[in-house]
């Protein structure tokens, strides 16, 4: 009867496996090992709230062609011939020395059994040669101890860990929740990170148990010092949620799968557009559905999701919840949904710093404490009527409740308002048109782009004057900027600020992004503005606006020129009609063309899209 040994197959059962084929598997794996056929991959770990990457986790793939690309597999195979520890070895090595020559940032985190990493340095692991070899600075790597089976090796670890630490290594607890990844082994090990299973991160939005048991790990690890990543982040909802539980570091398929060669450009990009909020979720964990145009320089570019708590929360636990969150300076009061109130850090510590106030107050609502008088601005508020609404307040508050149609959201801060205001104003410099000041080419097509990304409907409106060029030979290009600033005067008079767009694309050629449902009075409005204004204008000079003014050619022949008119050309723009800004602005000149057709104020509208 042959022998046999146990295997994990299918659905993690014990299988049997004839010695033969387990010394054909082991055959396999050996020669796997000797010629560094397996490939790392990589999975950044991101830092939402600043828009960083904090470092990236190391992970393992076997050949794609075979039974064993998947770790899982992989490692269940080399348990079962006596060789997992030789490949967690082979596999720390070959993670470390790739995370180098890619020139990854941040931290690397770095799987390994506590059983392997007991007999590292007899088995040829020797985690100092090692750093040595790479360049790699041992603040920078982080050993995450893995291991879910009891086989005495955590017994033992205490000094070991020691040994490492003292390189500057530090370590990580994995899977927290899982297996023997247990509140045991965190007290006893102390580790510098704490990664939660999937486990409790996979429909977390919608699981008022699993959302408790985040912030009780985020409220642990605060008074350890222990950094918490959320492992499992599939979905936005659950990223959100679980940002909204306290926890810092995130990981997961929602940010980025494993890739054997990150391109960290592009990983960059993404996380300074989730710590933009660009993504917008609610604290429910339901998307707010604002298309992206309209998150930019308003209050709820400033979200900032903070748990809150109700008026009769006792004033002990607010406090306790202060006290487990440096970084925590304001509580908002929510009652149904609805603010009610604030609490700040300081304004409860200084009134529990007196003697016999925790005793006499301690157990008594959070009510009596609050400020009933919040600072409240719905999400779509624009930063600027934002911020004179504040200076034109009791001072300048240090934080503000944000709301969507009068329920909480979340906090903002003045601080936060204040930088924003700084970039909206150099980015506005740096592509400003210098005569007129108005949004270039530039913010133009960023513009453009947007409505077209987020499926809205809008109108774009070509703005050009006829015999300008002779005009401004004859009159000179100051008078000829004079009427250029003009008409940009009389288009800003009749834009909706809160809703369309004016951009100066050059010389005497505008384009405006109409999304008011009146757009067309308004550019009849502009037509005949510009007009009379230019004619007033003109007639303190000696101009007339009916009789023109004679002048060359550009063959040299003397004719009649009437004074510029303004002619306006403007396309209709359903969802699906345009890919590009290059489609939209291209079907906006040639609108324009047909307008110049005509002698005097004309408006065209083009009723023909892209998908006709």
């Amino acid at each position: 009867m042959d022998s046999v040994s146990s295997v994990v197959g299918l659905g993690g059962l014990p299988q049997a496996v004839p010695a033969a084929k387990q010394s054909a598997l082991y055959h396999q794996l050996s020669g796997l090992l000797a010629s560094d056929s397996l490939t790392p991959v990589f999975q950044p770990i991101l830092w939402p709230h600043k828009g960083t990457v904090l470092g990236y986790e190391g992970l393992i793939r076997g050949p794609e062609s075979g039974t064993l690309h998947q770790p899982a597999a992989l490692f269940a195979a080399a348990h079962s011939v006596g060789l997992s520890v030789a490949l967690e070895h082979h596999c720390v090595r070959a993670i470390v020395h790739r995370f180098v020559a890619l020139g990854l940032s941040g931290q690397l985190f770095v799987n390994i059994s506590p059983r392997a990493l007991v007999c590292a340095e007899e088995q040829g692991l020797n985690i100092g040669t090692l750093l040595a070899q790479t360049g790699l600075a041992g603040e920078r790597l982080v050993m995450e101890l893995t291991e879910q089976a009891d086989d005495g090796s955590w017994d033992v670890l205490q000094p070991i860990l020691g040994r490492f630490r003292s390189r500057g290594v530090r370590f990580a607890i994995d899977d927290l929740g899982a297996g023997s990844s247990n509140l045991g082994r965190w007290l006893e090990l102390r580790p510098e990170f704490v990664k939660i299973d999937k486990t409790f991160s996979l429909g977390i939005h919608n699981d008022l148990l699993r959302q408790q048991m985040m912030r009780s790990v985020s409220d642990i690890a605060a008074v350890a010092g222990a950094v918490v990543i959320a492992e499992g982040i599939e979905t936005q909802e659950d990223f959100a949620c679980v940002g909204d539980q306290g926890v810092a570091f995130l990981q997961g398929y929602f940010i980025e799968r494993p890739s054997a060669e990150p391109d960290q450009d592009r990983i960059h990009a993404a996380s300074v557009r989730l710590a933009d909020r660009h993504l917008l979720v609610s604290s429910s964990g339901t998307e707010l559905d604002l298309p992206v145009d309209e998150t930019e320089g308003r209050a709820v570019q400033l979200l900032r999701r903070v748990p809150s708590v109700s008026s009769d929360t006792p004033n002990e636990i607010v406090l306790e919840r202060f006290m487990a969150h440096s970084d925590l300076h304001t509580l908002p009061v929510v009652d149904e949904g609805v603010p009610v109130g604030i609490l700040t850090r300081g304004g409860l510590v200084e009134r529990f710093s007196q003697p016999y106030q925790r005793e006499v107050y301690g157990r008594k609502p959070c009510r009596i404490f609050m400020d009933d008088k919040p600072q409240v601005f719905e999400m779509r508020t624009p930063l600027i009527a934002l911020s004179r609404s504040l200076a034109e307040g009791n001072g300048m508050v240090s934080d503000f409740l944000i709301t969507r149609h009068g329920r909480y959201l979340g906090i903002g801060s003045s601080q936060d308002l204040l930088l924003a205001l700084t970039r909206m104003q150099l980015r506005a410099a740096r592509h400003a048109n210098p005569l007129t000041q108005l949004p270039g080419n530039v913010p133009i097509d960023r513009q453009i782009q947007r409505y077209l990304a987020s499926g809205l409907s809008f109108s774009v409106c070509y703005a050009d004057l006829d015999n300008f060029k002779p005009f401004n030979d004859v009159f000179g290009y100051q008078q000829g900027d004079e009427v250029i600033r003009l008409l940009g005067s009389v288009l800003s008079r009749h834009v909706d600020v809160q809703q369309d767009f004016l951009g100066h694309i050059g010389g005497d050629d505008f384009l405006l992004l109409f999304r008011s449902a009146d757009w067309r009075l308004r550019c009849e409005r502009m037509l005949a503005d510009f007009s009379n204004e230019l004619a007033r204008k003109l007639a303190d000079a000696g101009v007339s606006a009916s009789e023109g003014y004679e002048a060359e050619d550009r063959q040299g022949q003397c004719r009649h020129y009437d004074l510029p008119t303004l002619s306006l050309g403007a396309v209709e723009v359903e969802p699906g009609d345009y890919e590009s800004h290059h489609q939209v602005a291209q079907a906006a000149s040639e609108a324009k063309s047909q307008a110049k057709k005509s002698r005097g104020a004309v408006l065209f509208i083009e009723r023909r899209s892209s998908a006709v």
